[in-house]
């Protein structure tokens, strides 16, 4: 999932970065591309965190959504992906039944956006968990 970041910086201070999706989750670096790094660790760490918990994975939302937050006015934005399934928790194999038109599409999709089927499973599954709660 890509969730949406703010990366601020006040002076005499690192970059910082919130996301505004996942309450908690900050993480901070001397350049922007450092503060990008270390916020995809910080927020593979805050969602295995989650799921240990068994609470929802929260949903990636847009920037516009939060672009005229004053919160984070002077913030610059930016995406950092997250891969739901290339978390540290045990991976279980399953044997599932689908079509094979949608398989096929399926494994194209994946392909296409540098994903494994697996990934693309787990993180669809992830995403519409979450948008039931």
């Amino acid at each position: 999932m890509k969730y949406p970041v703010v990366i601020h910086k006040d002076e005499k201070s690192d970059y910082g970065v919130t996301f505004p999706d996942l309450p908690g989750c900050f993480s901070a670096g001397e350049t922007i591309e450092e503060a990008l790094t270390n916020a995809q660790e910080a927020a593979e760490c805050h969602i295995e965190g989650i799921l240990l918990d068994s609470e929802p994975i929260p949903v990636a939302t847009t920037i516009e959504k939060y672009k005229d937050n004053p919160d984070f006015k002077d913030g610059i934005w930016a995406l950092v992906d997250v891969g739901i399934s290339k978390l540290s928790l045990k991976s279980k194999r399953v044997n599932i039944t689908m079509p094979e038109r949608l398989l096929n599409s399926v494994d194209y999709f994946a392909k296409k956006h540098g994903e494994t089927r697996s990934g693309l499973l787990t993180q669809a599954v992830t995403e519409y968990m979450s948008s039931r709660q």
